[in-house]
């Protein structure tokens, strides 16, 4: 059996001023809608009483398509039920060697046109926000996989029975969904009680851009359709804790984690009409940003820290201060440098610097305000630019 696509990508952490570390191969995996297409064609199987083969192939949304294993799979009562492990390659994916099952039956009342009814069962979430893909009540199954499931199981139904319609109740079920939901950001968007059948390519890239934007976009979709004009942006879960103390009023869906996706989430954000952008970030950060980083991942390099060595003399005129910042190890380190100094002004120009270029990102619409955080959370700099105006 062939093994799942190859995809080569750098490693993570690596530092473009050392000489570039040796490639792995990574592997590519398959998303949880690809897993419950999977279950539900050996649940069929099983449901007719037929004999349910070991593997199955599932069709991709993109072409082509994936020989997936069945995990377990039986008859209980009138209802048919498999269960796939889901393999998420080399992704740091939580739901990686999670069960995903489907069970299927007959609809009760017979009739003539074809109708395949969706459920989600245990560990599957509930929309209970607007903003999704998916309608408020229903549940968390977004409509690419529904796809994949529904052509899954006229696949095998079509082979056995090409001339009756099919009538069909579905259920897909996750064991410990809810458990694992806890570590995604479902809570966050309003999806409750277990994790989301996701997948738009049926696939899983290891360490996916797209995955993160997307989730991006769905938290700043949430927002808008609950009517929030503003919001905070961070670069992860600390400052985001940080932010939620500093601005209580504030409901848990205007705070947004753009990770490392600066320039993107603030042209969706200008994009989207939000009145109000606020932008959280650690010193290290906040410098990247400060320096014109539009992606301030530590794979695309280091922050300069001789270049705010040389502003440290431009604004204190303490060569050996500049010097010392220089020669810093991290940025960490030269923010410690910094504050032993009582060099306040610097970091406010780092400030001043970071804000400029949010504002090139988000275009002349929205308030901005950016925001360096200390290693406590409090904040260094706090800062705003009247929408319209360029700071």
């Amino acid at each position: 059996m062939p093994g799942p696509p190859i995809l080569r990508l750098p490693l993570e952490g690596e530092e473009v001023e050392k000489p570039p570390r040796p490639r792995k191969e990574l592997r590519v995996g398959f998303s949880t809608g690809t897993a419950a297409a999977a279950a539900a064609q050996g649940a069929l199987w099983e449901l007719l009483g037929f004999t349910c083969p070991k593997q199955v192939e599932v069709s991709l949304p993109g072409g082509g398509s994936l020989i997936i294993p069945l995990h377990r799979h039986g008859r209980r009562g009138d209802r048919g039920e498999a269960v796939v492990i889901k393999d998420a390659g080399d992704d740091p994916d939580v739901t990686h060697g999670a069960e995903i099952g489907t069970r299927v039956w007959h609809l009760e009342n017979p009739g003539e046109k074809e109708e395949i009814i969706l459920h989600g069962g245990d560990g599957v979430g509930r929309v209970t926000k607007p903003g999704l893909p998916v309608a408020v009540g229903q549940a968390a199954i977004n409509p690419v996989p529904r796809a994949m499931i529904r052509r899954s199981l006229k696949q095998v139904w079509k082979k056995l029975y090409p001339h009756r319609p099919l009538r069909l109740e579905v259920e897909i079920f996750v064991p410990r969904g809810e458990e694992m939901a806890r570590q995604t950001l479902n809570p966050r968007l309003g999806i409750l009680g277990g994790i989301s059948i996701l997948g738009t390519t049926g696939l899983v890239r290891p360490f996916s851009h797209q995955a993160y934007r997307a989730t991006i976009l769905a938290s700043l979709r949430v927002a808008r359709a609950l009517g929030i004009t503003e919001i905070v942006y961070s670069t992860g879960g600390k400052s985001e804790t940080h932010m939620q103390e500093h601005l209580p009023k504030l409901p848990p869906e205007a705070f947004v984690q753009m990770g490392d996706y600066v320039r993107f989430a603030l042209k969706l954000a200008g994009s989207l009409g939000f009145n109000k952008v606020t932008v959280a970030a650690f010193f290290g950060k906040g410098l990247k940003i400060a320096q014109g980083w539009g992606h301030t991942h530590a794979s695309r390099g280091l922050a300069n820290l001789k270049e705010l060595g040389r502003l440290s003399r431009e604004i204190t005129g303490d060569g050996r201060l500049a010097q010392e910042v220089a020669r810093a190890n991290t940025a960490r380190q030269a923010l410690e440098i910094l504050i032993a100094a009582q060099a306040g002004p610097v970091v406010g120009e780092v400030g001043a610097r970071m804000l400029k270029w949010l504002r090139d990102y988000a275009g002349p619409e929205p308030e901005l305000e950016a925001v360096i955080l200390d290693f406590s959370g409090s904040p260094l700099y706090w800062e705003k630019s009247p929408g319209g105006i360029q700071p």
